[in-house]
Formats: C-alpha cells, structure tokens, sequence
C-alpha cells in the first residue's frame, strides 16, 4: 500500500495575484504556509479487474476513463494509466470548500502516489506543474496556482508568478524566534460556511481578463501588500504584519460581494474589540475559515468561542506533498 499526505495551506500575503488573467500581464507575487492538516491519498493492488476509487462517494469502474471524479479521471489520463486492479481512497483532516486549498493538496497527493506507483521520482516543481496542468488547463478551473505549489513545498515559502506562466518557489527567510512567534500567534476559526471556491474566482477571472480597472488596480494593491508582508515578516515586524493583513481583508472584500456577509463582519469586528490586530478569511471568501494574528491569543479565543467559533489549532508543516507509507 501506498499512502501520500499532502499539506493544506493559509496565504499570508498577496492571495489573488496567482490567477493567469493577472499575473500573465502583470507578473504575481504571494507568501503561503503549508500546515500540518493534510489531505490522504491511498492506494493499492486489488486482486479484481476494476479501478476501485473511493472518496464521498464510490466508483467501480473497468477503466479510468469512466470515472466521473474529473481530478482523479484526469490524473490517470495524463499519466496514460488505465487503473486496472487498483483501488484509491482519499480522506482529509478538513473538509473541502472552507478556503485551506483543499483541491490543490489532493491533486498533488493523487499525482505523488501515482508516480509513486509507477516508481517515477518527481520533484516538488513538476509535481505542482503537473497539478495545476490538469485543473487549469485540463479541467478549465478558474483558479490560481499557490495551492498546489505550497501543497509540493511546503514550508512558508515566497511564489513569484512570472507572465510566462514560469514559477519561482524560495523560502521565506525568517529568524527561528520569528517563525515560532508567527505561528502561535495566527490563530484559525472555522466560520461554518462551506462554499466552492471557483464561484467567487470567476467573478474576479472574468473582470480581470476584461481589464476592468478596480479589480486590476486593488490586485497590483494586493501584490503591493504582499511584498511588504514579506519584509515586515522577514524584519520580524509581526504587528506590523497583523495591520497588513487588516489591510488586504479591506481590499479584498471589493473584489466581490460574495466575499463576506454581514455575520461574518460582525465576527471580524468581534475579534479586533478583542485583541486582533488583523485577520481575513483564508481563500477565495464567502465562509471556511477566519484567520487573525494576536498576541492576546486567551482573550481571543475566548470571545469567539463564546461566538460560537471553533478553533483549528495548527503548526507549519515543512515537508510538502510526501510518500509516509
């Protein structure tokens, strides 16, 4: 049996910018960290003829080519596989659909056992090529890239989007005192809504390839914003990082009016009357999860678990996308 894990994400700056209709005339920049809550992929030999895949539902199929899953349908037609007497089961720590890149760590977890199947090494770069390859290109999602680069990285890493599509992965070049600091002090709260991503992605897609100038304009902001996330957290500034993030959270919420609501901005105003600095939703918008950094972590916690809020507690993860079995 082969058992690949890949880690979900949080952007800590510059979310949005890692879209082809922005960054293919303008060039993107963003910070994401992997985390350890992780999405698994199984997968083994079976004794029947059948492709065997199981995910929230369950398909038996004599082909790979008959599979209605598209990712994994996808995957297995890139990789000329046809699945025969292969059974392939994913889980997750998260569900889909609450902002963490859940799709991009499953496809990079897919494609890792599969090459780990067919004994084929594949480094972290083409791994989240190849995955962005079958959901942008192939599938036709109108997604960014981060979510399968942090997948295959790992750790808190820096992306620069160039406008041929080329993608530049480096460290973000923190103190250790820093890292450690910055993660206890970004805390998680898991807002209950559930929403596909690629709704509000469209919106912004669709204005940014008609180059309407406010969504072009507040995504150069946003880049703006997260190149200096990046010098605030490489100085150590987290406070200072903590204003930045109210800032983007500001920016982002004109992109689309399906981006927030009025129970959500009553918990954002909840959180800053209690010791927030700054926060967003993590992902595209409209629900998953609230991320805030404080160095009032109690009285925090305290007043959104009173809100009804449940906390994800979490520390980075630093191997990527990754064979454990």
């Amino acid at each position: 049996m082969i058992i690949v894990r890949s880690p979900l994400r949080i952007t800590l700056g510059g979310g949005g910018t890692d879209l082809p209709s922005y960054y293919r005339d303008h060039g993107g920049f963003l910070i994401a960290g992997a985390i350890d809550r992780y999405v698994y992929i199984t997968l083994h030999e079976t004794f029947v003829e059948d492709l065997i895949v199981k995910y929230s539902s369950l398909e038996r199929v004599s082909h790979a080519s008959e599979l209605k899953h598209p990712i994994v349908r996808e995957a297995f037609s890139f990789l000329k596989m046809d699945g025969r007497r292969l059974e392939l089961t994913s889980m997750a720590d998260i569900p889909a659909g609450t902002g963490l890149g859940s799709s991009g760590s499953f496809t990079t977890a897919l494609l890792k056992a599969l090459h780990s199947h067919n004994k084929h090494l594949v480094h972290p770069q083409e791994l989240a090529e190849q995955a962005c390859h079958i959901e942008i290109d192939r599938l036709g999602e109108p997604i960014g890239k981060q979510d399968q680069y942090i997948a295959a990285y790992g750790g808190v890493t820096c992306f620069r989007f160039a406008e041929d599509g080329a993608v530049e992965a480096a460290p973000l070049r923190m103190s250790s005192e820093a890292r450690d600091n910055l993660e206890d002090n970004l805390v998680l709260f898991f807002t209950g809504y559930s929403r596909k991503a690629s709704s509000i992605l469209a919106e912004q897609d669709t204005k940014t390839k008609s180059s309407e100038k406010s969504m072009v304009e507040n995504l150069h902001y946003v880049k703006d914003l997260g190149l200096r996330s990046k010098e605030a957290l490489e100085a150590g500034s987290l406070a200072d990082f903590g204003s930045l993030m109210h800032e983007h959270w500001q920016y982002k919420k004109r992109r689309s009016s399906g981006m927030s609501n009025p129970v959500i901005d009553e918990w954002y105003g909840l959180a800053l009357r209690n010791g927030a600095i700054g926060g967003k939703l993590i992902g595209a918008g409209g629900g998953g999860f609230l991320m805030f950094y404080t160095e009032e972590k109690l009285r925090l916690r305290h007043a959104m678990r009173e809100a009804g809020l449940t906390e994800v507690r979490y520390r980075f993860d630093c191997e990527g996308t990754k064979v454990v079995v």
